[in-house]
Protein backbone atom coordinates (compact mmCIF):
# COMPACT_ATOMS: atom_id res chain seq x y z
CA UNK A 1 0.00 0.00 0.00
CA UNK A 2 1.56 3.56 -0.78
CA UNK A 3 -0.13 7.33 -0.38
CA UNK A 4 0.20 9.96 -2.87
CA UNK A 5 2.05 12.86 -1.72
CA UNK A 6 0.52 14.85 -4.31
CA UNK A 7 -2.84 15.22 -5.78
CA UNK A 8 -3.37 14.22 -9.50
CA UNK A 9 -6.14 15.90 -10.77
CA UNK A 10 -6.46 14.24 -14.14
CA UNK A 11 -7.02 11.17 -12.32
CA UNK A 12 -9.24 12.11 -10.30
CA UNK A 13 -6.32 11.59 -7.01
CA UNK A 14 -6.30 13.67 -3.97
CA UNK A 15 -3.30 13.73 -2.05
CA UNK A 16 -3.13 10.86 0.51
CA UNK A 17 -5.06 9.08 -1.79
CA UNK A 18 -4.30 5.30 -0.70
CA UNK A 19 -3.66 2.69 -3.63
CA UNK A 20 -2.02 -0.72 -4.26
CA UNK A 21 1.32 -1.59 -5.86
CA UNK A 22 0.44 -4.07 -8.41
CA UNK A 23 4.16 -4.06 -10.39
CA UNK A 24 7.03 -2.65 -10.06
CA UNK A 25 9.71 -1.63 -12.65
CA UNK A 26 12.97 -1.54 -11.77
CA UNK A 27 13.78 0.93 -13.32
CA UNK A 28 15.97 3.32 -13.54
CA UNK A 29 14.47 5.16 -11.99
CA UNK A 30 12.43 3.14 -9.69
CA UNK A 31 8.42 3.37 -10.62
CA UNK A 32 5.38 1.57 -9.76
CA UNK A 33 2.03 0.76 -11.48
CA UNK A 34 -0.29 1.44 -8.21
CA UNK A 35 -3.98 0.91 -8.64
CA UNK A 36 -6.39 3.18 -7.00
CA UNK A 37 -10.09 1.53 -5.90
CA UNK A 38 -13.13 3.18 -4.96
CA UNK A 39 -15.21 1.50 -1.49
CA UNK A 40 -16.67 -1.36 -3.30
CA UNK A 41 -13.63 -2.73 -4.47
CA UNK A 42 -13.79 -1.13 -8.24
CA UNK A 43 -11.03 0.49 -9.80
CA UNK A 44 -10.90 4.39 -9.93
CA UNK A 45 -7.49 4.79 -11.38
CA UNK A 46 -4.12 2.79 -12.33
CA UNK A 47 -1.31 4.66 -12.54
CA UNK A 48 2.50 4.34 -13.07
CA UNK A 49 4.27 6.61 -10.66
CA UNK A 50 7.83 7.26 -9.54
CA UNK A 51 9.09 6.22 -5.87
CA UNK A 52 9.23 9.82 -5.21
CA UNK A 53 5.50 10.19 -5.64
CA UNK A 54 4.12 8.01 -3.28
CA UNK A 55 4.94 7.59 0.50
CA UNK A 56 5.06 3.44 1.69
CA UNK A 57 2.33 2.62 4.33
CA UNK A 58 2.88 -1.20 4.72
CA UNK A 59 6.41 -1.07 5.24
CA UNK A 60 6.86 -3.49 2.17
CA UNK A 61 7.43 -1.31 -0.50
Amino acid sequence: MVELRDARPSERLPAGATGTVVHVFDGPPTAYEVEFADADGRTVAMVTLRAGQVVQRDGHL
